[in-house]
């Protein structure tokens, strides 16, 4: 394990190397459940595609069994904004499902989740899905470092209210991640610039905006795990996993690093 920096864990090229490997299990499950969900599956049955392939690359899915969670996937649909529990939902047309994967290579964790609609949905609700991932990209293109934790939060925050009325939910935030799923620091999706834990090398982050087509208000479900929005209004979730080397950023869970989206957007690349 790397150094400790007020509880973050920072590590060597070589945990960051296994991380790497670990987040594009997890890039590549993202990948094919994109082009596999469709109307008419239900959300174990892309649970099950998710836990072989996962375990067909030589990794082990990070979710199963965690705290008691029972999927290898989070599928969170339409109002559920995220940690739902894959079961005998049958997905239709218009749904919109946000799935969310983590995978282990060598005790080390990758993290990241991607919002799909299914056939058409209302022009508001594709716009929630564009405005969610652009604030993660912002989000991303804000890690640098030197910085601060706090200059994440706000560019996620600031590409948000820059654009909707949507609403952005506080109650659960990116995180820390390395050995452990979850780890500090909390990286909260709004916020103000200059604040939070100095970045510095060897620190992997997850970040990931959940955001609301209207109010940010949630509930958790008797299941104790799917939360909910309260107003019933569709939610979206986008992440990756993130570091910064001397180079520049490097997206682990990206199947290409993350080079294309940073280079739309200025930043330079620092992946291997």
């Amino acid at each position: 394990m790397g150094l400790l920096r007020r509880g973050a864990e920072l590590k060597t090229p070589e945990q960051l190397d296994l991380m790497r490997r670990a987040g594009l299990v997890v890039g590549l499950t993202l990948e094919l459940l994109a082009e596999r969900v469709a109307p008419g599956m239900t959300t174990r049955d892309l649970d099950r595609i998710a836990e072989d392939h996962i375990r067909g690359h030589g990794a082990t899915p990070s979710f199963l069994g965690y705290h008691g969670f029972p999927g290898t996937l989070c599928v969170s649909v339409n109002d559920e904004v995220v940690h739902g529990i894959p079961g005998e939902r049958v997905l239709r047309e218009g749904d919109v499902v946000s799935i969310d994967c983590g995978a282990i290579v060598e005790g080390y964790h990758g993290d990241a989740a991607v919002t799909v609609a299914l056939g058409d949905v209302p022009a508001a609700v594709s716009e929630l899905l564009r405005v969610t991932e652009g604030a993660l990209w912002a989000g991303i293109a804000a890690y640098r470092l030197g910085g601060r934790v706090g200059d994440i939060s706000h560019a996620v925050e600031s590409h948000v209210r820059g654009r909707s009325s949507f609403g952005i939910v506080e109650d659960f935030t990116g995180h820390g991640i390395g050995t452990a799923l979850h780890q500090p620091p909390d990286v909260p999706n709004l916020g103000r610039p200059g604040r939070g834990l100095r970045i510095t090398e060897g620190l992997v982050l997850a970040i990931e905006p959940m955001v609301t087509l209207g109010d940010q208000a949630n509930d958790t479900l008797d299941d104790d795990w799917t939360v909910v929005t309260r107003d019933h209004q569709v939610a979206a979730h986008f992440e990756h996993t993130v570091t910064a080397t001397p180079d520049g950023l490097w997206v682990l869970t990206a199947v290409d690093g993350g080079q294309a989206a940073l280079a739309d957007a200025g930043v330079a690349y620092g992946g291997r």
